[in-house]
């Protein structure tokens, strides 16, 4: 059964750097940065998200675990935000590599995340996809996340 365990220190760099580089080829991907200088915006990003790395207040990263002791086959980043008098969770990222995709462990971990949500108080969970993502998208429609609102872009020239 998949589960999550909080982020090991030995295995934040690792994380932060596959996270720097897929952040920036997403944005790449979608149209929304050129490819030169992407990489230096995603590291500024992040430092600017995850200033205290895994002391970040109010910021948690999870390793997806296969199972309770098993191995690390993902991540997990959420934020539990305290606004206008109101908690909610937005997560940052959820990744599951490759060889354990299409397995129900992304799914399970959403779950998961929702009862640690609940008890930090959240009354719902956020999160962005990419337009280009349908399997993701699919995956958050089936787990009960609704749209709230679509950017859109025009390339010009």
């Amino acid at each position: 059964m998949t589960t999550l365990l909080p982020m090991r220190p030995e295995r934040y760099a690792t994380y932060l750097e596959s996270a720097i580089a897929g952040y920036a080829q997403d944005n790449v991907s979608a149209g929304r940065w050129p490819e030169v200088g992407s990489l230096a915006r995603s590291r500024d990003d992040f430092a600017s998200l995850l200033p205290r790395g895994l002391a970040t207040p109010e910021h948690f990263l999870y390793e997806i675990l296969s199972h309770d002791g098993g191995p690390t086959i993902g991540s997990l980043w959420v934020h539990i935000e305290h606004k206008f008098g109101a908690v909610s969770a937005y997560v940052y990222g959820i990744k599951v590599e490759p060889a354990f995709r299409r397995q129900g462990h992304a799914e399970r971990a959403l779950r998961a995340l929702e009862a640690l949500a609940v008890v930090a108080g959240a009354g719902g969970i956020g999160l962005n996809v990419f337009a280009d993502n349908v399997g993701a998208q699919a995956l958050y429609r089936k787990l009960g996340y609704v749209t709230t609102n679509f950017n859109m872009r025009k390339a010009l020239g």
